[in-house]
């Protein structure tokens, strides 16, 4: 058996509507794990989906509880093979966000794939049951075409609780660190840097939520009467908010900046384009850091955002002084940046900048920053191999713009990342009407079908160059 049948396999998977009927099933069961109410259905996805496919495969699988209490559980599949010379981790999640069912377009519904030309709609196509579901197909095909001998032992991690911040999954990686143990990590979630174009990125933007807070006084007072005489909390909040971030979106607080924008990160993303597609909003020149390019901005740096502001009643706005104003704000963040002190360092600018009555808390998950170094020997060999698949030059991001859990991967777990994304920027994740596109669907399961062939014929040559680099 050869490369170019195993991805035979996989575009006939796709082309005889079998990656079509798994992915209905998996799209119906409403997996929201932002409902309490959810959670066996949670635990239905894993036991009466996910392991009896697996077990075909061969994986001896195991629904693992989550030590947080009321946490969604997690799935641990483990395929080895006798004389294996190392083992791939691989990982998704089954759970979506609140379907929203009665803010979809007529003819459309969260829980059911409705095929409207190159556009499959259904609530976790894009995130991320068709992701692992095309990475599961794939590796399938491989092991088909291989005789079922990869060489190499697979181990999985599925969680159900993604979509509510990914808690307890360090917990149970810490846990089951040895049972979990591997060399390589490649996974599917996020999206690509546009439609056409395979993409790879290895890490992501840490995240970090905060409130800012201004509470004066007891209720409001008539602003005829009081005009001049009471700071006013909004025009407090603003003037501090403007003090951390300026009216073109450049931070303007050093100790909230990264180190420095490495050269090895300002030649990945030479050329990389940022948005363009027919649905993207247009990228604002003047915006953000100056000096940058859009794609150094949304993947090698700092920004910070503020979410939501509110002071008075904006529904039905009176003639009085407000009492009180707040603000939930979120630094996005890379790798070289002082996150451990975001707040601290957020609190002495504001108190030396006058500004001591705006209460400045964390709110929220916080996700850390990741990189794997984009010269890493498993980046080259990832890269090429797509290539060799698609016919097409890879982008590479050396992190995604967003967070996700990648430091328990990278840090607690110790081992290079490689992320392939199988969605695409307008895919209305998280929204209504959430899709997926036929077409790079069909490309993904190619690729990922390439990369899985090739780490079975490749994958000790790379360990050996990387270990030779160490």
């Amino acid at each position: 058996m050869s490369r170019a049948q195993a991805i035979a396999g996989v575009e006939a998977y796709f082309d005889e509507g079998r990656f079509m009927e798994v992915l209905k099933k998996r799209v119906a069961i409403r997996t929201e794990s932002q409902e309490a109410a959810s959670r066996p259905i949670l635990y239905d996805y894993l036991t009466q989906e996910i392991i009896p496919y697996l077990q075909g495969l061969g994986f001896a699988c195991e629904v693992v509880e989550n030590p947080l209490p009321g946490g969604s559980p997690f799935l641990i599949g483990e395929r080895i093979e006798a004389g294996a010379a190392f083992t791939l981790l691989t990982y998704g999640h089954g759970d979506v966000v609140r379907g929203y069912d009665k803010q979809w377009r007529e003819g459309l519904s969260p829980w059911q794939i409705v095929v409207d030309g190159d556009r499959w709609y259904g609530r976790g196509t894009a995130d991320n049951k068709a992701q692992h579901t095309i990475n599961f197909a794939a590796l399938e095909e491989v092991m088909k075409a291989r005789a079922g001998k990869l060489g190499y032992n697979v181990k999985v991690i599925l969680e159900m609780g993604e979509e509510t911040g990914s808690p307890g999954l360090n917990a149970v990686c810490r846990q089951y660190a040895q049972r979990l143990k591997s060399d390589v990590f490649i996974a599917s979630d996020g999206p690509r840097v546009n439609a056409p174009t395979p993409t790879m990125f290895l890490g992501s933007r840490g995240g970090c939520n905060f409130d800012l807070k201004v509470n004066l006084r007891d209720g409001g007072h008539h602003s005829g009467n009081w005009g001049g005489l009471l700071r006013n909390p909004g025009v407090r909040l603003a003037n501090a908010i403007s003090c951390l971030v300026d009216g073109r979106g450049r931070i303007r607080v050093p100790s909230l900046l990264p180190d420095s924008l490495p050269q090895s990160v300002r030649e990945a993303l030479a050329g990389v384009q940022v948005g363009g597609g027919a649905t993207d909003p247009e990228v604002d020149a003047e915006w953000g850091e100056p000096g940058m390019t859009p794609a150094e901005r949304v993947f090698g740096w700092n920004t910070l955002e503020v979410l939501a502001f509110k002071t008075g009643n904006p529904e039905a706005p009176v003639n009085a002084i407000p009492g009180h104003a707040s603000a939930h704000c979120q630094i996005r963040f890379v790798v070289g940046s002082d996150d451990a002190n975001f707040i601290t360092n957020i609190r002495a600018h504001l108190d030396a900048h006058g500004y001591s009555d705006v209460e400045v808390t964390l709110s929220g998950v916080q996700f850390a920053a990741t990189r794997l170094d984009p010269d890493d020997e498993w980046v080259r060999w990832g890269l090429a191999s797509m290539q060799e698949t698609s016919g097409k030059k890879p982008t590479l991001l050396p992190n995604l713009g967003g967070s996700l859990p990648n430091d328990v991967f990278s840090q607690t777990l110790g081992l290079p990342t490689l992320w392939v994304p199988h969605s695409y920027p307008a895919c209305s994740q998280h929204a209504p009407n959430e899709h997926i596109l036929a077409s790079v669907s069909r490309e993904s399961l190619q690729v990922m079908a390439g990369l899985f062939w090739d780490l079975a014929e490749q994958g000790t040559q790379v360990m050996a160059r990387r270990a030779a680099m160490t």
